[in-house]
């Protein structure tokens, strides 16, 4: 499955702070995007999960991430979405909410790593040691993939088996960066795939910086809010 990346690409000339965090908030719009539609795909289609629903929701974002782009693309989003995973760890110190049903934001960011490395272990060495993968970790990573991608592999099969549909419907009540990239990601998804059941994704405002599925009417809510508190963390602005 391909899906053309909508990637922004920075002018060689000087930008504004807010344009320099466009692919850090883009790629992380992207990751949590496919972490939602990864809570709607166990629901639609009856998955069982085996362990925390979000670690599995965690594990289809980034399996979706590397089997839905071009290499290239695909490695500066995993990027993007490990620092995000980081940043959010250094936000948060040492005050860690032990009881939420997400896993701490280090754990998070290096399962993503892993996982991503373990894909293609070959020829992401540069990935694995840019972001300080412990070597013992490292070692089981292909194997963490292969486990991950024979759970994960037929659904995402099953899926684009069907051909293209518009079981993926947009609404947006505002006009923002956000908007566009999940409406853009929405269009290039409906062309590849087709869900069991219509899923609703919409972007607006929520009170908070927020994504979540909403199992009661089978929709992905993408909170405006978010993009805010993702270029606050950025890179760009640290």
């Amino acid at each position: 499955m391909r899906v053309v990346a909508t990637l922004l690409a920075l002018t060689a000339t000087a930008v504004h702070s807010e344009e320099a965090s466009d692919p850090f908030v883009e790629a992380n719009l992207l990751s949590i995007f496919y972490h939602e539609l990864g809570h709607a795909l166990i629901d639609v289609m009856g998955l069982p999960v085996f362990g925390q629903e979000e670690d599995a929701a965690d594990t289809a974002s980034i399996l979706l991430i590397d089997s839905t782009f071009e290499n290239e693309t695909a490695i500066e989003i995993a990027y993007d979405a490990a620092l995000g995973f980081q940043a959010e760890a250094d936000e948060t110190g040492d005050d860690i909410a032990w009881s939420d049903v997400h896993g701490p934001d280090l754990q998070r960011f290096y399962n993503l790593v892993c996982l991503f490395y373990g894909a293609d272990p070959d020829s992401r060495d540069d990935f694995a040691n840019d972001m300080d993968l412990p070597a013992d970790r490292a070692e089981g990573c292909e194997d963490e993939f292969d486990l991950a991608n024979e759970s994960w592999g037929p659904v995402f099969e099953e899926i684009t088996a069907r051909g293209g549909g518009d079981s993926l419907t947009y609404s947006n009540t505002a006009d923002t960066f956000t908007a566009k990239i999940i409406s853009a990601e929405v269009k290039a998804l409906n062309a590849q795939l087709r869900l069991p059941s219509d899923i609703k994704v919409s972007v607006g405002s929520c009170g908070e910086a927020n994504a979540f599925y909403d199992p009661q009417d089978q929709s992905i809510v993408i909170c405006t809010e978010f993009e805010t508190h993702l270029r606050e963390i950025s890179p760009a602005f640290r």
